[in-house]
């Protein structure tokens, strides 16, 4: 059995996903970027803009019972590897009493140009994935009763823009994921 948590963006709905997903003992944690609601936050710093992802992924781990210091693994998709220290810093403060397992490596673009970094986790706890006494199989964060952090749209644009709307790039203008 497996336990979704929902941060209710419209991204996932678009792209058929889910923020964080609890699956035996483990959960993986989808991508996410320095996005505080649906606003884009530390355009060009590269250690804000990781330390607010590795926020929003706390905030799904929140979600669904589970903490930073249960992460096992990390992977940092950066567009400038030559930057790989100011990433890293803020990795290694948020992580460091964990040193979980890491990668970091660079991508051609985010879905936002502004975007310089999107970090993914897996995070172990034994029987998270099952659902306990009155926890429900989907959480959606901010919503009644979860242990989320209010912020109903972590990392998520506000909607989704019309294929006429968009910019020749193909990418919706919005702040992405």
């Amino acid at each position: 059995m497996t336990r979704r948590l929902s941060s209710g963006g419209t991204w996932e709905q678009a792209i058929g996903y889910s923020r964080a997903v609890a699956a035996g003992d483990y959960i993986f944690v989808s991508g996410c970027t320095s996005v505080d609601g649906t606003e884009l936050v530390h355009e060009g710093d590269a250690q804000a803009q990781t330390a607010q992802a590795i926020a929003n992924v706390s905030a799904a781990l929140t979600g669904l019972g589970a903490s930073l210091a249960d992460v096992v693994s990390t992977r940092m998709l950066v567009t400038d590897i030559s930057r790989w220290a100011e990433y890293g810093k803020a990795h290694g403060e948020a992580f460091g009493g964990a040193a979980p397992a890491a990668t970091m490596a660079q991508v051609q673009a985010l879905v936002d140009p502004r975007m310089l970094v999107e970090v993914e986790a897996i995070a172990y706890r034994p029987g998270i994935g099952q659902p306990g006494d009155g926890q429900p199989e989907a959480v959606q964060l901010g919503s009644p009763g979860s242990p989320g952090t209010g912020q109903p749209d972590i990392g998520q644009p506000e909607a989704v823009q019309p294929e006429a709307s968009r910019p020749a790039s193909g990418r919706p203008e919005s702040s992405g994921r």
